[in-house]
């Protein structure tokens, strides 16, 4: 599902954010990337995303080189792909289903179905009470679940996420957790990057360790088949 081959990306001499990088996601896998603050975890995730490049090495996503990929084929890439940010990035002026829509408006979709799959999304992630208040009426908690829903209401085969606990006290932390093992075990491939040691232990998950922009440890758990 996600390949990357001795995948370096530098930005100047004696600034390598990740160092001769290789991994293998399989389909289905719930795969922990942790390791401290400027680890590389957030580099990996945007070099997945072709949000930037890599200086050396190939990645493959879906069977596609993303290392070589034209800028017009990257929205195509990004269809298949949902991404968590740990600030939540909705746009403060749309309301939470609208913000929930934003997945669908380059999909050139119809308003019955979109609206279908926004609802559809906001009740998987239990917030479809709450789809017509706007960002900063809701707690940060729900603030994520709308960007997870966001994120997967095009049903993307992968899910990422950058410290999505990052802004939530222990409570809410376990419920977005909780969240993503519901969404995981639908068959999407979920990949979180998080310093945060203590959640590895709530989902049976693989977890690849980064330290200084290099594999440390890998507990190769393989993919879950049922």
């Amino acid at each position: 599902m996600i390949q990357l081959f001795n995948v370096t990306k530098s930005y100047g001499p004696g600034q390598d954010a990740l160092a001769e990088i290789t991994l293998r996601v399989h389909k289905g896998e719930f795969v922990f990337l942790g390791g401290a603050t400027g680890a590389g975890k957030s580099t990996l995730l945007r070099l997945v995303t072709a949000a930037e490049r890599p200086t050396s090495g190939e990645i493959i996503v879906g069977g596609r080189n993303v290392s070589r990929m034209r800028s017009s084929a990257i929205p195509f890439l990004r269809r298949n792909i949902g991404f968590v940010f740990q600030d939540f990035k909705l746009l403060p002026r749309r309301t939470a289903a609208e913000n929930v829509a934003l997945a669908f408006e380059v999909l050139g979709l119809r308003r019955a179905e979109t609206e279908r799959r926004v609802s559809r999304a906001l009740h998987d992630t239990g917030m479809l009470h709450r789809g017509g208040l706007y960002p900063d009426q809701l707690s940060g908690g729900e603030k994520q679940r709308i960007a997870i829903a966001r994120a997967i209401a095009a049903e993307p085969p992968i899910l990422l996420a950058d410290e999505p606990t990052g802004n939530l006290d222990r409570p809410l932390a376990l419920e977005v957790i909780g969240l993503f093992k519901r969404i995981h075990l639908k068959g999407t491939t979920v990949v979180i990057a998080t310093h945060d040691e203590s959640i590895y232990g709530l989902v049976p998950a693989r977890v690849v360790t980064l330290a200084r922009g290099r594999i440390v440890s890998d507990s190769g758990a393989r993919p879950r088949t049922s």
